[in-house]
């Protein structure tokens, strides 16, 4: 569902916090803001959609199709879409060392599978550009379009565009630039990002005057990727002077440059390693921010969360931070306000290092503090609890009773279109509880104002949040009870059935491993005042895939138990049904053949090289009769 553009202006003026967007909300927003980059008028920085937005929707949907393939470079190319000589994948992201360490272990890792010795891997560095990716074959210049198909627009070089350092033609990807000196002294009146004035130059209508003058001066240029300087290293290198060498490279060019690309060279360990739909596997790039400023703070304004903790939102002078203008950072507690002296006309250092949002960083100069009293939201006297504020009127709350009914459809993840916007317009018409949503008609809605098509959408994703099968933890965890996360619910319903956790005492939840006393505690409290709730809503019989409980477990017993599996080929049933029953028995299912695989399973259809990776470690290969004879287990055919 596409969002209004009084929306996405209050997203972009932090009128909206990232916390408050529902997951379709952020989804269609970062669609909308990639579109805009790529058609030279971006609606948010570069630095802002790579280091809040992105991250944020990486964290909450990882396998959102905009994480999972190209993204097409949007409007304005009107050809017909040609395939490319070759396939232009995009680049996976990094945004700190510790991401970087990762990507290093799995190079590694890669290197033993295949006998490469680890002091013989090659890491090249070259500067990331931030301009417009095309491909050139020496007789055509496409864009990169999905990575499949793009645009052929050669016209950019009938135009006399030329290529970096003055080289030849036919160099495969790179990127269309302009010189950033160039930009700063004859563009940058015209236009707003050097992004504008790139695709400018791509687009059919004809070019300015200031465009064909930056051609003619060879600073607008095509700029083949294999003409970028270079640093060359090992992997010890690259670990111990890692800060050194990006600041190095980062400096090597004069165009806008937004972090550092590292990959393999070694050609055996680039196989090995492959890709997948979006990028390449044995390449990643770096991007970092460590810009920070000292802002004033304006005011402190407590906004309420679901469980009734008072969170301190505070309001900063306007400040340009990294390419976007901060207006508000959280406060996390008001204990800290209190210590810290976080007050209006408090002088605060913030800062944006690969944060998903702005961080206070430290209270430089500090201020008389307002702790306030009473919620904001309902008027009920507030509560010191340790260092949080608590406002303890959990049943009738305003902000705490929409929070509830909001994150209940967050954590379901099965459903579009219960944000933040809808369940504010079903509480303003008198909806307290979830079942009450479940239970409203098109009719009731369209009396709630809501229009006609939104209506029957509304109503078909509650159908399709009760058809769609999901985990009974996933279920319980989205009512919200304290301590009750994922993980807790999972590790509860390992051990009791999700139709009997309402009938345990303290005792019984205290012996479940990994549950102290107090949890234990807060968890029989909690599912007491879910349970009326809980019942209202198991009448819509939700599609609950149950977790198999761990005493049953225990007591299956197979040759398999506790092996590294792989599942290849066309089987008799679901793959992905046998891959789920595997873990649920205790079978680790992996996805790559290494000297660590005990068993590669396979059906028909099964690629050679699998069985060639096999046969090289000396992986036992089972037929899926054999399997299922293994585990003593029957896969219907479908």
């Amino acid at each position: 569902m596409a969002l209004s553009s009084s929306i996405i202006n209050q997203i972009i003026q932090q009128e909206v916090l990232l916390d408050d967007l529902s997951d379709d909300d952020l989804a269609s927003f970062c669609q909308t803001a990639n579109l805009t980059y790529r058609t030279g008028k971006p609606i948010v920085s570069d630095q802002d959609y790579d280091f809040i937005y992105l991250p944020a929707l990486k964290q909450r949907l990882p396998h959102h199709p905009l994480l999972q393939s190209i993204e097409p470079e949007g409007q304005g190319f009107s050809e017909e879409k040609v395939l490319l000589p070759e396939i232009m994948l995009s680049t996976d992201k990094a945004y700190s060392w510790e991401e970087i360490s990762k990507w290093i272990e799995r190079l590694e890792k890669s290197a033993v599978e295949i006998d490469l010795e680890l002091s013989l891997i090659q890491i090249k560095a070259t500067p990331k550009l931030d301009g417009f990716a095309g491909f050139d074959d020496g007789t055509r210049l496409y864009t990169r379009g999905d990575g499949k198909k793009g645009s052929d627009i050669t016209r950019v070089f009938d135009r006399g565009l030329h290529v970096y350092n003055d080289s030849e033609r036919g160099q495969g990807a790179g990127e269309i630039m302009v010189k950033k000196s160039y930009f700063e002294v004859f563009l940058s009146q015209d236009y707003e990002y050097p992004r504008n004035f790139q695709a400018s130059l791509i687009k059919e209508k004809a070019l300015d005057i200031k465009a064909q003058q930056a051609i003619l001066d060879k600073a607008a240029l095509f700029v083949p990727f294999t003409q970028l300087p270079t640093w060359l290293g090992g992997i010890n290198e690259l670990s111990n002077q890692f800060e050194r060498i990006v600041e190095n490279v980062l400096s090597t060019v004069d165009f806008d440059v937004d972090g550092v690309v590292l990959e393999v060279t070694n050609d055996d360990l680039k196989i090995q390693m492959g890709a997948n739909r979006k990028f390449h596997r044995w390449q990643i790039a770096f991007k970092e921010n460590k810009d920070k400023a000292q802002v004033k703070v304006l005011s402190v304004t407590p906004q309420v969360g679901r469980t009734g903790k008072i969170t301190p939102v505070v309001e900063l002078e306007p400040t340009l931070l990294s390419g976007a203008t901060i207006v508000r950072a959280t406060g996390h507690h008001y204990g800290l306000v209190k210590e810290q002296g976080l007050g209006s006309g408090s002088v605060i250092e913030l800062i944006r290092s690969g944060l998903v949002i702005p961080k206070i960083n430290q209270v430089l100069k500090s201020a008389p503090v307002d702790i306030p009293e009473i919620c904001p939201s309902c008027g009920e006297k507030l509560q010191w609890k340790s260092d949080f504020l608590m406002c303890p009127n959990h049943s009738i709350c305003p902000a705490q009773v929409i929070g509830k009914m909001e994150y209940f459809f967050k954590i379901l993840a099965n459903n579009n279109g219960f944000g933040i916007a809808t369940i504010e317009k079903l509480y303003e018409h008198g909806i307290r509880k979830v079942s009450q949503i479940y239970a409203l008609s098109i009719d009731d809605l369209n009396i709630m104002d809501f229009g006609e098509k939104t209506c029957t959408n509304l109503v078909n994703q509650l159908k399709r949040s009760t058809s769609e099968q999901i985990e009974d933890w996933r279920f319980l965890a989205a009512f919200g009870v304290a301590r009750m996360g994922t993980g807790n619910c999972e590790n509860l319903l390992k051990s009791y059935p999700i139709n009997t956790i309402f009938e345990l005492n303290l005792e019984q939840v205290s012996t479940i491993d990994g549950f102290a006393t107090l949890t234990a505690q807060m968890i029989v409290t909690g599912l007491d005042s879910i349970q009326s709730e809980f019942e209202l809503l198991s009448q819509y019989h939700f599609n609950l895939e149950l977790t198999p409980l761990q005493k049953y477990l225990a007591k299956f017993t197979h040759s398999l138990s506790g092996k590294k599996i792989i599942f290849t080929g066309k089987m008799s049933g679901s793959r992905e049904e046998m891959k789920k029953h595997a873990k649920s028995i205790g079978i680790q299912v992996v996805s790559s053949v290494s000297a660590k695989t005990d068993y590669l399973v396979i059906g028909e259809k099964v690629g050679q090289k699998k069985i060639e990776s096999a046969e090289k470690f000396g992986v036992e290969i089972l037929t899926e009769t054999d399997y299922l004879a293994l585990i003593k287990l029957q896969i219907t055919k479908k």
